[in-house]
């Protein structure tokens, strides 16, 4: 290739921008970009996120007798005892404000590092943007399987993704066959972004290789105005198990659409998202007895591990709430982040990857049931072991994997 004064500029200009974030000098503080709906119809969501990241920062910014990494030392150790500073961004669950949000942290608020986001949709673009910038990117909460298969370098996931709660709860459904319940259908109901659709894909996936018959398959439009057409095809369809992929508000609208329509399924098995979220159980949680979400966390764990108790504690001063299933992965998700920059001794960002690249966080030293958080080359965890809640009594209690479960499940739902 013949090189141009037009190359030079281009390389000159992408040195200028790269340049500065290579050589952050150490500090006393380290910015960490923290991007969420914080307006919109998910703006709950983000004031949560807000929340349990702010206790993650506390503990390590102080001093806590917890098993914790960097919980018992004054900020980063590796960096002089550096604080950890939250800058947060909303992205008004809008891909392309989430690009633009993540390039604005990284170039004007100069972060270190950026987590998201709770809808998949801009964890796509905003590691995208990490990515050319050489800033590494932890998906806290994101869980569609397809965004650590893109081949980034800069992209992290400690937390599972569909693919691995969906098997969770076919291995669910394989249990109870053999105890005799009767298991033979399913319906599956999915919003139409990249969350909805690869949830759906990995659960028709599992259906035909555990011989399971899907009757119905629905995909709608997300945030749809109204769900009665749907719902008639799943009344219609009256398969043993609905399986519904739904944020919160569609969640409310779906419970709401059913109980219109007389549609009483057996059993919901959820793949978490508006089903785990406290909005949705204020506004229906009368007619969802018994709906059981998958999750990657269980506040059950207290018992076995004092830690998780006090520190959810610390969580629900802040928001009034108890850990569910986002807060605590986004906990984590700060936790794992700095744990890495502190290893990695340094601001760099391809410093901070290496040392992302080589974290092996053993599963006790977290506030999740997990084996550990260890990522393979993708930059997935594997090791983050799934569960499944069960809504009884106004609370969620833990029933699935057997050495996990504090209680039998209740099938049907009541």
């Amino acid at each position: 290739m013949t090189i141009t004064r037009r190359h030079v500029l281009l390389g000159a200009t992408a040195a200028a921008a790269l340049g500065p974030i290579a050589a952050r000098a150490q500090t006393s503080e380290v910015k960490i970009g923290v991007i969420y709906p914080f307006s919109g119809a998910s703006a709950q969501i983000g004031v949560d996120a807000q929340r349990a990241f702010e206790t993650a920062a506390e503990i390590i910014n102080g001093k806590y007798d917890f098993d914790l990494p960097l919980a018992r030392t004054e900020g980063l150790p590796g960096l002089g005892g550096a604080k950890i500073k939250l800058v947060f961004a909303d992205h008004q669950a809008d891909p392309q404000k989430g690009r633009a949000e993540a390039e604005r942290l990284i170039t004007q608020e100069k972060v270190v590092a950026v987590i998201g986001s709770y809808q998949s949709a801009v964890a796509v673009t905003a590691s995208q943007i990490c990515e050319r910038y050489q800033i590494p990117y932890l998906s806290a909460d994101n869980s569609s399987p397809s965004l650590h298969r893109r081949g980034l370098k800069y992209y992290f996931r400690a937390a599972p993704h569909d693919e691995m709660f969906s098997q969770a709860m076919f291995d669910f459904f394989d249990a109870l066959k053999k105890k005799g319940t009767k298991i033979e259908t399913l319906a599956l109901f999915h919003e139409d972004t990249i969350f909805g659709t690869d949830s759906s894909n990995a659960q028709l996936k599992l259906a035909n290789e555990r011989g399971y018959k899907i009757v119905a398959d629905i995909k709608y439009r997300a945030n749809s105005p109204s769900l009665s057409a749907e719902v008639q095809q799943l009344k219609a369809a009256n398969a043993d198990v609905l399986m519904p992929s739904s944020y919160t508000t569609d969640g409310i609208l779906l419970v709401k659409t059913m109980a219109e329509l007389g549609y009483k399924p057996n059993a919901i098995v959820a793949q978490d998202a508006g089903f785990s979220e406290k909005a949705l159980y204020d506004a229906v949680g009368d007619k969802l007895e018994g709906v059981i979400s998958r999750g990657s966390f269980s506040l059950d764990l207290a018992a076995k591990r004092p830690m998780v108790g006090k520190i959810n504690d610390m969580f629900k001063a802040k928001s009034g709430k108890d850990f569910n299933d986002y807060s605590s992965r986004q906990f984590m998700g700060l936790i794992v982040m700095a744990d890495a920059i502190n290893r990695a001794k340094s601001t760099d960002g391809e410093k901070i990857r290496d040392a992302l690249a080589a974290t092996d966080m053993p599963g006790d030293q977290t506030i999740m049931p997990w084996k550990r958080v260890k990522f393979d080359e993708s930059g997935q965890n594997n090791d983050a072991d799934p569960v499944l809640l069960q809504y009884v009594g106004g609370k969620f209690v833990t029933i699935f994997p057997t050495q996990a479960a504090v209680a039998e499940a209740s099938w049907p739902m009541k």
